[in-house]
């Protein structure tokens, strides 16, 4: 059962690869981690929703975080989010 949403919106670049990688391996087993192709119109059209302007970028149930404002993830903000936690 999936109690989080994770949204990464990546570019598939190798930064982005790195940040998928990094939240997966935090995430834990009721995070519902979901990639987001930025390549996808639709899914640019939700980031721009979010307000997210560089990639890779994080969104936990809903809400984008911080970190991902000022270029860049931050696993410890993400897990201050929820991210790990069921």
């Amino acid at each position: 059962m999936t109690t989080r949403r994770v949204e990464i919106f990546s570019a598939g670049c190798g930064l982005c690869t790195e940040a998928v990688d990094a939240v997966r391996a935090a995430a834990c087993p009721s995070c519902g981690v979901e990639v987001r192709d930025m390549n996808d119109p639709a899914v640019a059209a939700d980031a721009k929703r979010y307000g997210i302007t560089s990639v890779p970028a994080v969104v936990i149930d809903g809400v984008l975080a911080n970190c991902c404002k000022q270029g860049g993830i931050d696993l410890d903000e993400l897990r201050r989010m929820g991210l790990g936690q069921a």
